[in-house]
């Protein structure tokens, strides 16, 4: 959806500058990078929020963009590690590398995000359509978008918080050969290996990444667990794409991913009078499969593009007893979905000096889960078709407007109308823009939810969607001559219907749950080699009872500064990511029938990353992470890593 690759030929000159301008940001390379004194700065693009690539100073939503440049300058081995810097975003990790990592926007549950890997949605059915950040491996990773509030217009069911987009990065001109090898604490080697190769119509990336560590102890050593749980994680990836003809593309991905990781088993603890993690001999073993197909037509001189694609996913999940090896339960959710877009271009110089884009799209999507144990066994699915519609138009070069328009239907639940309207305004004199977004969002009850069952839990088919609305208002301004940029952003939003547990079932909470709160983002360049960056969000959320959500820190914050030097053949890079205090919850019964709300501690990590080109061709680098050997949780009783080094070479030919 989000990876085709535009014919130059017969482009008006307008779109000729956007689709060079998006071709600059997939190669790596930003478009003041490329430029020379005959070529104009060309505006950043998101592709994440209308649908086609759109300058950012056009863009009405909150949206916020990290490049493969800050990721690969941090050394970051994992895309949630990033996203922990994006306002509006807290990550929760049961534990060390490896564990079940969840992502949530403005407050939203984990399943109330959706998740895009070039193009393919990869929500989980089978995990209650959350997407689990803890495999997806950072390299390749060329860009993150975030976009943040209700998208359902857009994206359907699972966007009511936003939209996480991941796009990996394409094959550059000529042929080229990348490694990585890396190695540190806790007895952690990894590594990656890419070769791609590209020409006038073609190009084509295939690479490997794998990750091997003995790792800490999932359960809190402090209260008692002293077994390390490891981690592996081996990764396989394909991506490429054919000019068939000058208005035919092709192109396709495939990313597979095997997985294993050991666990700690939650039980009741006297000491503390309720449940928590203890060490166990037990461990989960995985697959993860994500592929798309898709071809682009553009005709009538590029001012009609037509997309057709087809994704596919399969997660699968089995956990085990290790002593003897005994599988105790399975998992597998699959996704299949046929999606086409018609975008038509065109502009109206002499009225209002205006551009419109009118795109018009559907998707048919069928998402199943397969629960195999003890206590539970079912095979359920459901199938949804979504009839999409959006109209973008700008005026006088300073205005720009969209509204979006979604019918779904599916065979559960009753049909849904979402919709978002978005706008920005442009004061060019003064740097300044305005932006603002209101939409509406539905999050379909999950298979687990609705059909699941435990020996502690029994699903609810009379479960309804959850609902939501929300907007958000701010202003972005640039001073310092370009060299500073501020952006503060004020978001509410109402969901109603949430689905919480109740007993030993689930139940659509009567009211609506209320979160609103503010982001700040800082990006200043004091030096011409010193970047810094900074971000805040207090986030202020209660469900329909008063109560505080969980997991939810009211504020949280981030600042990185790079410096390189050396003619930019070394860099440094401090990052500092501040989790405020929090609620979670506990079971006060070794029956998990009674619960309570306890406050976990703030936490700071601390980390330094540097890196120094011995040639062009050779790189060596190394990381400290957790710096300040902080303990404290996301979730209660589970570790994460103390300090820990590692370092490692880059090779390029």
């Amino acid at each position: 959806m989000f990876f085709s690759r535009p014919s130059r030929e017969g482009v008006p000159p307008q779109r000729f500058i956007a689709v060079c301008a998006g071709l600059l940001v997939s190669a790596g390379m930003s478009p003041a990078a490329a430029q020379d004194d005959d070529v104009v700065e060309l505006p950043e693009l998101s592709v994440t929020a209308n649908l086609t690539a759109t300058p950012l100073t056009q863009v009405g939503s909150a949206v916020t963009v990290i490049t493969g440049e800050e990721l690969q300058a941090q050394n970051i081995h994992d895309a949630a590690e990033a996203l922990r810097q994006v306002p509006g975003v807290s990550i929760n990790a049961a534990g060390p590398r490896g564990q079940f990592t969840q992502l949530r926007i403005r407050g939203s549950e984990g399943n109330q995000t959706k998740i895009f890997v070039d193009g393919i949605p990869v929500n989980d059915p089978a995990r209650g359509s959350e997407f689990d950040f803890a495999h997806l491996l950072a390299d390749n990773i060329e860009r993150i978008e975030v976009l943040r509030g209700p998208q359902s217009a857009l994206y359907g069911s699972d966007a009511i918080g936003g939209v996480v987009n991941i796009i990996t990065r394409r094959a550059e001109p000529g042929t080229h050969l990348t490694a990585r090898l890396e190695a540190g604490s806790h007895k952690t080697l990894s590594g990656n290996a890419t070769v791609g190769t590209a020409g006038a119509n073609y190009d084509f990336l295939a690479g490997a990444s794998g990750v091997r560590t003995d790792g800490v102890s999932v359960a809190d050593k402090r209260l008692g667990n002293t077994e390390d749980d490891g981690y592996e994680n081996g990764t396989l990836f394909a991506k490429g794409g054919v000019d068939v003809t000058d208005w035919l593309n092709l192109s396709g991905v495939a990313r597979y991913t095997r997985l294993r990781t050991d666990l700690d088993s939650e039980g009741f603890l006297p000491s503390v009078g309720h449940t928590g993690p203890l060490d166990s001999n037990q461990d989960m073993k995985g697959d993860q499969l994500f592929t798309r197909a898709q071809a682009k037509v553009t005709l009538l001189d590029g001012h009609w593009e037509q997309l057709a694609g087809i994704s596919y996913t399969d997660q699968n999940r089995d956990y085990r007893d290790l002593d003897p090896t005994t599988v105790t339960s399975t998992y597998e959710g699959e996704r299949l979905q046929f999606d086409y877009r018609s975008t038509f271009m065109f502009d109206t110089p002499a009225i209002a000096n205006a551009g419109h884009t009118l795109t018009l799209g559907v998707e048919r999507g069928e998402d199943s889960a397969v629960s195999d144990s003890a206590w539970s066994s079912f095979d359920r699915s459901i199938t949804s078709t979504g009839f999409i519609g959006q109209y973008q138009l700008s005026l006088f070069e300073d205005l720009s407007l969209t509204a979006g328009l979604r019918h779904d239907q599916n065979d559960v639940f009753e049909d849904a109308t979402t919709y978002r309207l978005t706008g920005a305004y442009n004061f060019r004199q003064t740097g300044t823009k305005l932006h603002a977004s209101y939409g509406t969002g539905v999050k379909n009850p999950t298979l687990f939810e609705l059909y699941g069952y435990t020996n502690t839990y029994r699903g609810n088919p009379d479960l309804e969607p959850e609902e939501a609305k929300g907007f958000d208002v701010g202003v972005t301004q640039a001073f310092w001559a370009n060299r500073a940029s501020f952006d503060v952003t004020y978001f509410n939003q109402e969901i109603s219907n949430l689905i919480t547990g109740s007993g030993q079932t689930s139940i659509n909470q009567p009211g609506e749950s209320k979160i609103d709160g503010v982001e700040v983002a800082l990006t200043v360049e004091p030096l011409d080699n010193v970047t810094v960056t900074g971000s805040y969000t207090y986030t202020d959320g209660e469900d329909a009872t008063g109560n505080d959500l969980i997991r939810r820190p009211q504020n949280v914050a981030s600042l990185v500064v790079n410096y390189a030097f050396l003619q930019g053949r070394a860099n440094v890079n401090v990052s500092v990511d501040y989790n405020g205090e929090q609620k979670d919850w506990v079971w006060t019964d070794a029956f998990y029938i009674n619960r309570e709300t306890i406050t976990l501690d703030p936490y700071t990590l601390v980390d330094v990353a540097a890196s120094y080109d011995i040639t062009d061709n050779t790189q060596i680098f190394g990381r400290v992470e957790n710096l300040l050997d902080e303990k404290a949780y996301d979730l209660w009783g589970y570790d994460r890593e103390g300090v820990s080094a590692y370092a490692g070479v880059r090779l390029t030919f």
